[in-house]
């Protein structure tokens, strides 16, 4: 029997590294029939205008509804583009919003610096309620970002908050590439 598929398109967003092949976002990509990965971008790794843009040339290959699966950075770039694409004419049912970073404190190498994030455009970072459901995913020790600076998130966002434990940033480097509780997650929101 095939495991459960969405309804809607899956959009995923993937951080500032882009595609790593052992992924949970990855994996997640590969298990799916209907989903849309952001391609990386070329150039101007760093311009969170350029992100936000890529997400939206990707929305605009898709029909119909479609939830966002960020992570990490993602989670930020689907921040602006809620902020500057209120109504792009998708229909977005939800966002799946996993382990976002705070943008607020100095990150460890080999992650960009807080000067590097503000020339990129990434500050000063969207803080009204988002205009679709979202689950906002916080590890309780995670090197980017407190569960403290995650739970103020959520709270501004509109965001319920689902606390995953003591996960890290959620990534290989982390322990996973595999995370089952992605497609539970994913299962609520398209609903």
């Amino acid at each position: 029997m095939k495991e459960w598929q969405p309804r809607a398109t899956v959009l995923i967003v993937p951080g500032l590294r882009d595609h790593v092949e052992d992924h949970w976002q990855t994996r997640l990509a590969a298990d799916l029939d209907k989903v849309v990965t952001v391609p990386p971008l070329t150039s101007d790794k760093l311009s969170c205008q350029a992100r936000v843009e890529a997400i939206v040339q990707a929305l605009a290959t898709i029909e119909g509804p479609v939830i966002l699966v960020a992570h990490s950075a993602g989670v930020l770039m689907v921040a602006h583009f809620a902020a500057q694409y209120a109504d792009t004419g998708h229909a977005i049912a939800g966002a799946l919003l996993v382990t976002p970073p705070d943008l607020d404190v100095s990150w460890p190498a080999p992650y960009p610096s807080q000067a590097a994030m503000v020339a990129g455009g990434w500050q000063p970072l969207p803080r009204a309620r988002l205009p679709f459901p979202s689950l906002m995913v916080m590890s309780q020790n995670d090197p980017l970002a407190s569960s403290a600076a995650v739970r103020a998130l959520a709270g501004e966002w509109g965001s319920e908050l689902v606390d995953a434990g003591a996960v890290g940033h959620l990534n290989p480097a982390s322990g996973f590439g595999p995370w089952p509780q992605a497609r539970t997650l994913l299962a609520r929101l398209d609903a």
